[in-house]
């Protein structure tokens, strides 16, 4: 499974676990869809720490791959399930933690962003939304969160202008 939901008491810790990127395509996102559903139906995980089972990326987002290659309607599909799985995660009345350890770009920072807390550790790797370098541009919600969090005249700066962070920046 590229998500895996493991518990350590009531503690929930969903490693992300597609190599080489934890990028995701559908399936990923069918896999962390369920392990959201999962952690709100067990009442004994009150806490949710999201994690990566890379020493380099927490996740890279969309994998872009897999978007060229797929037909309008998986895109569109592959979209709407990322949008509602962070939507979803976003609303649990239980505590998301995203514990980024590595490169933390595009759809996977908007899910760091839809965790309730974020803690980015030590190193030599970026944070940000860098959609519009490739044409593209955030779709899963971070330019709705990015804002609230930083303040909309940064948070407008950073998406438009796809700037990417090292995390002693990503205060």
């Amino acid at each position: 499974m590229p998500v895996r939901l493991e518990k350590q008491g009531g503690v929930g810790i969903m490693v992300l676990d597609r190599p080489p990127a934890n990028s995701y395509d559908y399936a990923f996102l069918r896999s962390f869809a369920s392990a959201v559903d999962d952690v709100r139906a067990d009442e004994d995980i009150h806490a949710v720490v999201v994690t990566s089972a890379s020493e380099k990326f927490f996740s890279a987002g969309a994998d872009v791959s897999a978007f060229a290659s797929g037909t309008t309607r998986s895109r569109v599909m592959t979209a709407l399930l990322a949008h509602e799985s962070f939507r979803k995660m976003e609303n649990t009345p239980i505590i998301f933690i995203a514990a980024i350890s590595g490169h933390c770009l595009g759809g996977g920072f908007e899910l760091a962003l839809a965790c309730d807390l974020r803690f980015a550790s030590e190193g030599s790797y970026q944070i940000g939304l860098p959609e519009l370098n490739l044409g593209l541009f955030p779709g899963s919600g971070g330019t709705q969160r990015l804002p609230r969090l930083v303040g909309l005249a940064r948070g407008l700066d950073m998406i438009v202008n796809a700037t990417t962070l090292a995390p002693t920046h990503a205060k």
